[in-house]
């Protein structure tokens, strides 16, 4: 471990991640690690876990456009388990035992399948980066590119409407985005604007938007 790092507050961070991200937002932050957390107390315990293959960091993109480099909001982040079990280990007994049965995901189904897509993204070479305005009114998941354009990626617990990938391939404001994904329990296909697959063939995305 980092020289002068603290112990309890990598184990602080650790065990605050699922906390995070059974939250609407899912956003990380430090000041609510610990009552009167500071952010400079906690300086390198994020990136120990990341340098350590435990987390997987997205980024809030400042627009949805390229490139992706330089454009996010290095203090707006969201923090996923590189392995999806840390995420369910970190559970009471109980609600390991509901979701081995497919029953009561409640408050963590959406932050699971979120969970195992960055990670299958991340495994590609994909760095992770997310996109919500500052309204609330558009919100997307993750991001990727070919290379021409910007790719929104939509994952969905439920099969519900895909609103805010509809307006980023449809608005002429996000001129880099011509097409999207929606991942989810749905066979291949496209409906002229965006592509829909199962979520067990994300780990085959980029070889496919190269093939493509």
């Amino acid at each position: 471990m980092q020289v002068g790092l603290d112990h309890g507050k990598i184990l602080n961070v650790y065990r605050k991640i699922p906390v995070f991200l059974g939250n609407e937002n899912k956003k990380f932050q430090i000041s609510k690690v610990e009552i009167s957390a500071r952010s400079r107390e906690y300086i390198g315990t994020i990136d120990w876990l990341r340098d350590s293959g435990i987390i997987n960091i997205s980024y809030c993109l400042e627009q949805p456009e390229l490139p992706l480099g330089g454009n996010f909001n290095p203090n707006n982040y969201r923090i996923y388990f590189r392995d999806t079990g840390l995420l369910i280990g970190s559970l009471d007994e109980e609600a390991q035992e509901d979701l081995r049965n497919n029953k009561n995901f409640n408050t963590y189904k959406g932050a699971i399948y979120e969970n195992i897509v960055g990670d299958m993204l991340v495994k590609q070479g994909y760095k992770l980066y997310f996109y919500k305005n500052e309204k609330g009114t558009i919100e997307m998941d993750f991001f990727i590119r070919d290379k021409d354009s910007l790719i929104p990626v939509e994952v969905k617990a439920n099969d519900g409407a895909t609103i805010s990938l509809n307006n980023l391939i449809d608005s002429e404001k996000y001129s880099d985005i011509k097409y999207g994904i929606k991942l989810g329990y749905k066979n291949i296909g496209f409906n002229n604007k965006f592509y829909t697959f199962p979520y067990f063939l994300t780990f085959l995305l980029k070889r496919y938007l190269k093939e493509r």
